[in-house]
């Protein structure tokens, strides 16, 4: 089949699948008007890679057929492949910016990532590395879209899986494992193609029954979706900017008594699988979200700018001095893009170096028992601190460039009315820009970080890749910590060359 278009995208989604939201069953996701706007969005991103403008640097030839696939597929084994990577990836991540964590993309990555760690996943039966495999090259050629659901339920924090209802193989038979229970938070569950279960927390002993990682398509006999409301009101381009376009939608995945056949399973009941799955990954998910993370970093910056601009706040040293450090956070990110891939080089060869059938999952890739999983991983570190982090202040910047400025602005509907016009013109216009034109960059401004939409957006960042306080526990607990104290223990020891 090779890259779809967006209207195959599209045709795809009439499946039958079972979305609740706002207490309605949807059938049909792409005559809901929640999803409307964000289905169109992905028909365009589809619909790129067979647009000759695109094309060439977001697809490579199948290695089955020679049919374009999209590159967000491609392994990264060397330079040339790496490249090609970054290229397709920031393209797209450009055209929606960086504004959707769940692009395709993501979950693309993901599947690459899992189809390289073969020595992970079929330690103890090889079939199931036969099977990430399989389904990676099957997500490839039919340009599956992809979501995934890596957490239980919020029940009771302080305990163990079992009491939080969560996703767990209820029995096994020939045809595959059946499980029921629930996951959360699957975003872009209503618009995708198929859910991908995999790992997240780790499993302890005792606990096989929730280690557990498959996919499965969305309609599924037994599977269901619970949605949050829909943030797209299917208000104006001027209005609702962002909330038109980009609201992917969140839902909890709840399984009853679900069939998964076993070649779509990729984990059962192996623990030791399950916890080292991803931090055995080359790291084609984390450049992605590098790449994604600095394409945002880019257009939230570039909105404080042109926010300031249309204020007059611009030639002001105080935000003059806000704007630039957030430039200087882009240069840096586009560093970490730059580290992530030597990173990504660097582990694909490790893993590619790896052979024979009884290697140990956890002693490869650097991985060695009690050896801590955050160790040496760039990409990992972005997308739990530094993304966060530098998102947050983006969005402080922009309402404090922003101020009441933002809070009260006039609709589209205010402009169009005669009497009204020449009103906001005298009133609201900016330095050397009019009315009309300076209300619409405030509104993206209040869409992007104010609104329904705007809330998730920061949101969803700071948790992007977890808790940030359980984040930092284990960067505290890290290798890293001891060689900073050994650099000071070190000097204290040394009491530098005698005098002369």
């Amino acid at each position: 089949m090779g890259a779809r278009t967006g209207q195959q995208y599209i045709e795809g989604l009439r499946d039958g699948r079972r979305i609740y939201v706002n207490g309605d069953l949807v059938r049909d996701v792409t005559d809901y008007h929640g999803y409307r706007g964000v289905v169109r969005e992905l028909a365009r991103h589809y619909d790129r890679h067979h647009d000759a403008a695109f094309a060439d640097k977001l697809t490579f030839a199948s290695p089955r057929d020679g049919a374009p696939v999209s590159n967000s597929f491609l392994f990264a084994r060397d330079r040339d492949s790496l490249e090609q990577r970054i290229v397709g990836e920031r393209l797209r991540c450009e055209q929606t910016y960086g504004l959707m964590g769940r692009l395709p993309d993501f979950l693309n990555a993901w599947v690459t990532d899992m189809a390289a760690v073969p020595h992970v996943l079929g330690a103890k039966d090889k079939k199931f590395a036969e099977n990430a495999a399989n389904y990676y090259a099957y997500c490839r050629d039919n340009d599956v879209c992809m979501t995934h659901t890596l957490l239980d339920p919020h029940v009771d924090r302080g305990k163990g899986p079992d009491a939080q209802q969560g996703l767990h193989i209820v029995r096994e038979s020939d045809a595959g494992i059946i499980v029921s229970g629930a996951r959360m938070l699957s975003t872009l569950a209503p618009i995708s193609d198929e859910l991908l279960v995999g790992p997240f927390l780790p499993r302890a002993a005792g606990e096989e029954a929730y280690a557990v990682a498959f996919a499965t398509p969305m309609a599924a006999e037994g599977l269901s979706f619970i949605a949050r409301e829909p943030y797209d009101l299917e208000r104006s381009h001027f209005d609702r900017p962002l909330s038109r376009r980009f609201d992917e939608g969140d839902a909890i995945a709840v399984f009853d008594n679900v069939l998964i056949p076993w070649e779509r399973v990729f984990v059962a009941g192996d623990i030791q699988a399950y916890n080292t799955m991803i931090v055995s990954f080359p790291g084609h998910v984390g450049l992605q979200a590098a790449i994604r993370g600095t394409e945002k970093l880019r257009f939230m910056t570039g909105l404080a700018c042109k926010l300031a601009a249309v204020n007059g706040r611009d030639r002001m040293p105080r935000y003059q001095e806000m704007l630039g450090e957030l430039v200087g956070y882009i240069q840096i990110a586009e560093g970490i893009v730059v580290a992530t891939g030597n990173e990504l080089l660097r582990r694909a060869a490790a893993t590619a170096a790896i052979t024979g059938d009884a290697v140990d999952a956890s002693t490869s890739l650097d991985i060695k028992p009690g050896v801590h999983p955050f160790e040496s991983f760039v990409g990992g570190a972005a997308m739990r601190q530094f993304f966060p982090h530098v998102n947050t202040q983006v969005c402080d910047v922009i309402r404090r460039i922003g101020s009441s400025g933002i809070v009260m602005t006039p609709t589209e509907a205010d402009f169009a009315r005669s009497e009204l016009k020449d009103t906001l013109e005298a009133y609201v216009h900016g330095p050397d820009i009019a009315a009309e034109q300076k209300v619409q960059i405030q509104k993206l401004a209040w869409d992007a970080v104010a609104t329904q939409f705007g809330s998730r957006q920061e949101h969803y960042e700071i948790f992007f890749s977890g808790d940030p306080y359980i984040v930092r526990m284990m960067q505290f607990m890290a290798p890293e910590r001891s060689r900073c104290e050994a650099l000071v223990d070190r000097l204290l020891a040394d009491p530098g060359a005698p005098a002369g």
